[in-house]
């Protein structure tokens, strides 16, 4: 009889809560944590440039070059082709002092037909090229 009520004992319910499961789970995401964070902060120092709006001064010598959004290439308003556009520019190029080349690209043109202009300019040995864009609105 003994033996009997020995088995019940270890048969009776438990009612406390097994931590050790949530124990492991809590551990190996503080792990992932402790790993992932570092990867996540790490950069590379670098000094942004600071945003700085400066109204261009429009010069008579300085170049307007318009890209409309087909991709149609003016030059101070009178349309030309691209290979005309390099000449334009190789010969704009060697003039002392050089002439500044302003891009005014529509809103909704494709960066490549842009990437041409930017690609003449290169080649052609352009030092100052900047976008006209227009100004954010106030308030």
């Amino acid at each position: 009889m003994a033996g009997l009520f020995e088995a019940e004992e270890e048969q009776s319910l438990v009612s406390a809560i097994n931590t050790t499961p949530l124990v492991d789970v809590m551990l190996v995401l503080l792990i992932i944590f402790l790993i992932t964070i570092p990867v996540v902060t790490h950069t590379v120092p670098v000094t942004l440039p600071r945003e700085v709006n400066i109204p261009t001064q429009t010069k008579p010598e300085n170049v307007n070059i318009s890209v409309d959004r087909e991709g149609g290439i003016f030059w101070n308003r009178e349309a030309v082709a691209f290979p005309a556009l390099l000449d334009k520019m190789k010969t704009v190029a060697v003039l002392v002092p050089q002439p500044e080349v302003h891009i005014r690209g529509d809103l909704d043109v494709r960066y490549e037909f842009v990437g041409r202009v930017i690609l003449a300019c290169q080649r052609a040995g352009i030092a100052k090229v900047g976008f006209i864009t227009e100004p954010p609105p106030r308030g």
